[in-house]
C-alpha cells in the first residue's frame, strides 16, 4: 500500500510503499476512503506521543470500506460503510464494561499506538466494540471529520458539559475542535461565544452559530470581553486550542458553578498550565477533560446530522491528495486558514 511515512520525529515525512495490514482475530482492515488532517497528527509527529515507535504512518480521523475481516469478528463484513472513534476500547476491562470506552484500560489509537490512516489501509482492533457503520446519506469526507475534532466536541459540549439551551458557552480557540463545539453548542439551543485571534476563523464561526465573537489579539482582556458579552461570565467554556493562555481563559471567564472543559491537547512545554485554582474553590467550578467518544453514543450524533440539525460538511474547506498532506501535517502549528482539511485522492 501507499503511505505517508516518518522516520524520524520533525524531520519531513515520505510517501512510501508498504506491506499491506492484515487484519488481527478480533480486528478488520479498512479501505481509506477519506482521513482528516489533524493537530493530534502534528503532536505525533513532533514526538509529544510516546506510544509512537518509529518507522511510523500517522493518522486517526478516517472513514472507509472494510477489505478484511478477522475469524472472531461477528458484525462486519467486507462492503461495510465504516468510520471509528480515535480511541477505540478493548471491550472487556472495567472501564469498557462501564460503558466508558474513550478510557479504556488497554485502549488504543490508530496513528499513535499502531499505524493509521495517511495510508491506503488500516488495521482496527476489537471492530465489534469500535466500528460505527456509516448512513449511506454520510459521505466519507464528512465522515472522517468527525473522527476525532467533531466526535470530541459533541462529547464536551452534552456529555462533558451538559450544555443547556439559553446558557452562555465559551470557544476558546476556532480551529478544526473550536468550530465543530459552536456548532453542536448552538444546534442544542446554546448562546456561544468563540474566541479566536485570526478574523478569518472568527467569521466562519458567527456563519455556524456564534452569537458573538471576540479577538483576542485586538481586545485588552478576554476574560472581561467574554464576562461583558455573557453578563456574568460562561456556563460553559472550552479550551479548544490546548495552550497555557486559552486554558487560564477559559477556566477564568466562567460564572460561579461553570464548567471548563479541556479538549486541545497539553503536550511538551504546554503540559502542566498555570489555572487560577482560588477562584476555582470559591465559585465551585469544575475542570473537565474530553477525550474522544464511544461508538456506541455516535448514533445520537449521527441523528443530528442526518436531521440536518448539525452539518459537519460546512467545517471541510480543503480536500487534498494523500501527497499534499505532507505539507498539510507539518504546517499544522501555523494555524493557516480556518476549518477542516480531508485527504481524499489517495
Amino acid at each position: 500500500m501507499k503511505a505517508v511515512v516518518f522516520e524520524q520525529f520533525s524531520a519531513p515525512p515520505r510517501i512510501q510503499q508498504l506491506p499491506d495490514p492484515t487484519p488481527e482475530a478480533h480486528g478488520v482492515v479498512v479501505k481509506v476512503m477519506a482521513n482528516g488532517v489533524c493537530r493530534s497528527d502534528w503532536h505525533g509527529w513532533m514526538g509529544h506521543d510516546t506510544d509512537i515507535q518509529l518507522p511510523h504512518v500517522p493518522g486517526h480521523e478516517l472513514a472507509g470500506i472494510v477489505e478484511a475481516v478477522g475469524k472472531d469478528v461477528k458484525k462486519w463484513r467486507i462492503g461495510d460503510r465504516v468510520t471509528v472513534p480515535f480511541v477505540g476500547g478493548c471491550g472487556t476491562c472495567a472501564e469498557c464494561h462501564s460503558g466508558n470506552h474513550q478510557v479504556c484500560d488497554s485502549q488504543f489509537q490508530p496513528g499513535f499506538t499502531h499505524w493509521g490512516s495517511f495510508a491506503e489501509y488500516v488495521g482496527i482492533h476489537y471492530a465489534d466494540v469500535n466500528l460505527v457503520a456509516l448512513p449511506g446519506t454520510l459521505d466519507f469526507a464528512t465522515a472522517a471529520s468527525l473522527g476525532c475534532r467533531f466526535v470530541t466536541s459533541f462529547r464536551a459540549v452534552v456529555d462533558q458539559g451538559k450544555t443547556a439551551a439559553g446558557q452562555w458557552v465559551a470557544v476558546h480557540g476556532c480551529g478544526g475542535v473550536g468550530l465543530s463545539a459552536v456548532m453542536i453548542a448552538n444546534a442544542i439551543g446554546a448562546n456561544v461565544v468563540a474566541i479566536d485571534i485570526s478574523e478569518e476563523a472568527l467569521n466562519l464561526a458567527r456563519q455556524l452559530g456564534a452569537a458573538a465573537t471576540v479577538n483576542a489579539a485586538k481586545v485588552p482582556n478576554v476574560v472581561e470581553a467574554v464576562a461583558e458579552i455573557t453578563r456574568g461570565g460562561a456556563h460553559v467554556s472550552l479550551d479548544a486550542l490546548g495552550h497555557p493562555t486559552t486554558c487560564f481563559n477559559s477556566i477564568s471567564n466562567l460564572r460561579k458553578r461553570g464548567k471548563h472543559i479541556q479538549v486541545g491537547l497539553m503536550l511538551a512545554e504546554n503540559s502542566t498550565p498555570a489555572i487560577p485554582m482560588s477562584k476555582v474553590i470559591a465559585h465551585e467550578l469544575e475542570i473537565l477533560g474530553s477525550h474522544g467518544m464511544q461508538a456506541h453514543r455516535y448514533d445520537a450524533m449521527l441523528a443530528m446530522v442526518q436531521s440536518g440539525k448539525l452539518a459537519p460538511e460546512k467545517l471541510i474547506v480543503k480536500r487534498i491528495t494523500l501527497e499534499q498532506s505532507i505539507d498539510a501535517l507539518m504546517n499544522m502549528d501555523k494555524f493557516e486558514g480556518a476549518g477542516v482539511t480531508v485527504v481524499t485522492e489517495f
